[in-house]
């Protein structure tokens, strides 16, 4: 009744109170509205904190031999005798196969004849020239016949000599017909059975020197450059001690690291031009064989120390077109946006070079709600997790290079 009351006397009062009346409704609507609005959003927050920060590279790559010969028949014959056990340990000079020697060695014992047969010829003219030479002087033989006997000597002794190299060729062709290793090294499962056709230039076998083991895995290009005079300078000694050269921990696909540090060698000739990236060598030792070629390898190296370096979480930082920036919380709990130079990311935190001081609060959430001298309510974020030695940058996520 009060209510239909007030209106009636709204519309039977003078045109002024009832204007007046919304005025003051509006009025009171809006400061309603501004009273909600001023109320400052809440933000999580985080301290820059300072700290020094192991910068730790990882790589994926794989093993290989330090030598991985392949064993190579050098001559045609049919395989008479394999003369190792497959996957075991070989020795230099030590014998792998056999192939069918007999054909070889009738060539050498019929080169032996053609050499005896040339030296034969060959010591006769020579002993006619020897004759010749005193008579033809003497005018009791002409100068022709003795230009004969001296062309007939140069002759001979061409053909000894032809026949001295077909000599040693066919030697050779006799002693390749035993294919011994040439390396110490685990030999490998044999691609031919006794009895086959071996012909020329067929593998045979792989025998690869695994101790040390070798370890390749690429790296940007970019992180080359930045490392490239440290990476000639242990390339000049590759299994030597340097004062430069990192040690490598290896984490093998079962994810346990092998307990045996390796060292950086050397860096490919080139980059590669698809990826943009360069393949780095490395030797661990491999007491045992233990480790084998083709292996998934993750190398990990600390390549340097960052010494007071500021830190920040990753999701503090905004990037737009190129830029980066933060949102701090000043001592009136206002908001500043800064520019800051991010530097390498480790783990879940970014190293900040430039655009910020220790102990200052930025803002990790709430972020959209965040603009240049807004007011705040500051709520502290739960604590990262600590930054650990396991933790590794790409270098890839190095901003700005």
């Amino acid at each position: 009744m009060a209510r239909s009351r007030h209106a009636d006397a709204l519309r039977s009062g003078p045109p002024c109170l009832i204007l007046s009346c919304l005025f003051l409704t509006v009025l009171a609507g809006c400061e309603r509205k501004e009273a909600v609005s001023a109320s400052p959003p809440d933000v999580l927050v985080t301290e820059v904190v300072r700290r020094d920060v192991p910068v730790i590279v990882e790589g994926i790559g794989t093993t290989a031999g330090m030598v991985d010969a392949q064993i190579r028949a050098k001559v045609q014959g049919y395989l008479l005798s394999r003369n190792y056990i497959e996957g075991a340990y070989v020795k230099t000079g030590d014998v792998l196969f056999k192939i069918d020697a007999r054909p070889y060695q009738a060539s050498f014992d019929q080169m032996k004849g053609e050499l005896a047969r040339a030296e034969a010829a060959y010591k006769k003219t020579k002993l006619d020239v020897a004759r010749d030479t005193p008579l033809a002087k003497q005018g009791a033989v002409s100068q022709k016949e003795l230009d004969d006997s001296i062309q007939a000597n140069e002759a001979n002794k061409a053909s000894v000599y032809s026949a001295k190299a077909n000599l040693d060729k066919a030697k050779l062709n006799f002693d390749w017909t035993t294919i011994m290793s040439p390396v110490n090294g685990v030999a490998g499962i044999a691609n031919a059975q006794i009895g086959d056709l071996i012909m020329e230039n067929t593998i045979l076998t792989t025998v690869s020197q695994v101790d040390p083991i070798k370890v390749l895995f690429p790296i940007s290009e970019k992180m080359y450059l930045r490392f490239a005079d440290r990476i000639q300078k242990v390339a000049a000694d590759p299994m030597g001690d340097h004062p430069n050269r990192p040690e490598l921990e290896l984490i093998l696909t079962d994810g346990t690291v092998y307990p045996h540090k390796g060292k950086v060698a050397l860096a490919d000739r080139q980059v590669d031009t698809k990826t943009g990236t360069i393949t780095i060598v490395s030797y661990f030792p491999n007491p045992g064989n233990v480790l084998r070629p083709g292996q998934y390898a993750k190398v990990r190296a600390t390549i340097e120390t960052l010494r007071e370096a500021l830190l920040i979480p990753q999701r503090a930082v905004q990037e737009l077109q190129g830029s980066y920036h933060v949102a701090v919380v000043e001592t009136d709990n206002k908001i500043a946006v800064k520019s800051v130079k991010p530097g390498v990311r480790i783990g879940t935190q970014w190293v900040i070079t430039s655009g910020l001081n220790p102990g200052e609060q930025v803002v990790v959430e709430g972020l959209q709600k965040v603009r240049s001298g807004v007011v705040v309510s500051p709520k502290p974020v739960p604590p990262e997790p600590p930054i650990t030695d396991t933790e590794a940058i790409s270098p890839s996520t190095r901003a700005g290079t």
